[in-house]
């Protein structure tokens, strides 16, 4: 006979795995908001389509001091003044709470709304080892239409790039005659090491034929194309979580330990600044993020 009040030893085995598959699940989600990987709207949004998951399964004190800027001390007086209980999960929140929840960060934390218009002048940027290279590619290789933009840098090759097709790599005396001649339409200081710049020439030539132009860039030089052609579409590509983005980066090796903690850095900094593009895209899949990135063209 059965002691159903002792579940088999393999019944707790499996929900201990549970719980510590959705404890990391959250944890995963909170570093996520944190690194603004993903909004606090896009958490209630996932939170209230699937009260099951692990957003929907989060505390809200959880939610909110993930927040950037918001302690406990804050934390405490939001819910209070939401009436909102702190034993509550964002998935079991009413109606009426769901709404001043999201009303409370649209005041204090909105979302940039998607600019209107296109432009034939495409600017993809994004956190370091999101992939932006690599989508560029697939941009380029699936559309021959599409300008992409081959930018000068300082920095040595890495094994396998090719002169003239992945860079075009000079020193440092020919990118100052480069800056000096006009013939950069942006160019930046990346990871406090080397230059990298856009030629100009070859973008006013594809636009003047009526092409569009993919530029592949970090975020100064998509604030300073902003700057100097306001009407370019900018576009964030994201990574589909924090947890994925510092996986890349390890993965790649191409970098020693400071230098791959120097980028983790910078890629919280250039996350932080999203809410500076008109679209954003989350590489989760190449094809399907390169598709997504040329149907914003004009």
């Amino acid at each position: 006979m059965v002691d159903s009040t002792h579940p088999p030893e393999v019944d707790r085995v499996a929900a201990s795995r549970k719980a510590i598959a959705a404890r990391r699940a959250r944890a995963s989600l909170k570093r996520d908001v944190a690194t603004r990987v993903i909004t606090p709207q896009e958490m209630l949004r996932r939170a209230a389509a699937d009260p099951q998951s692990a957003a929907g399964t989060m505390r809200v004190t959880e939610f909110l001091t993930s927040i950037p800027a918001i302690g406990e001390g804050k934390r405490d007086r939001i819910l209070a003044s939401l009436r909102i209980s702190p034993v509550k999960r964002l998935g079991g929140l009413g109606s009426r709470q769901r709404a001043e929840l999201r009303a409370f960060l649209d005041d204090r934390l909105p979302e940039p709304q998607p600019r209107a218009g296109r432009s034939r002048l495409i600017v993809l940027a994004g956190p370091t080892a999101v992939g932006k290279g690599t989508v560029a590619a697939r941009i380029a290789a699936d559309n021959p239409g599409i300008l992409l933009s081959v930018s000068a840098t300082t920095r040595a090759p890495r094994p396998g790039e090719v002169d003239g097709v992945h860079y075009h790599f000079v020193d440092d005396a020919e990118f100052d005659r480069l800056i000096a001649d006009g013939e950069l339409l942006e160019h930046a200081t990346v990871h406090n090491s080397f230059r990298y710049g856009t030629p100009r020439a070859p973008l006013e030539a594809a636009l003047a034929d009526g092409r569009t132009a993919l530029l592949e860039i970090d975020l100064q030089g998509a604030r300073q194309v902003r700057a100097a052609a306001p009407d370019a579409t900018l576009v964030f590509l994201l990574p589909p979580s924090w947890d994925e983005l510092v996986d890349r980066l390890v993965g790649r090796g191409t970098e020693d330990a400071d230098e791959r903690a120097r980028r983790l850095r910078t890629a919280r900094v250039e996350l932080a600044a999203r809410s500076e593009f008109d679209h954003f895209v989350v590489n989760d899949d190449v094809s399907r993020a390169a598709a997504e990135v040329v149907a914003l063209a004009g």
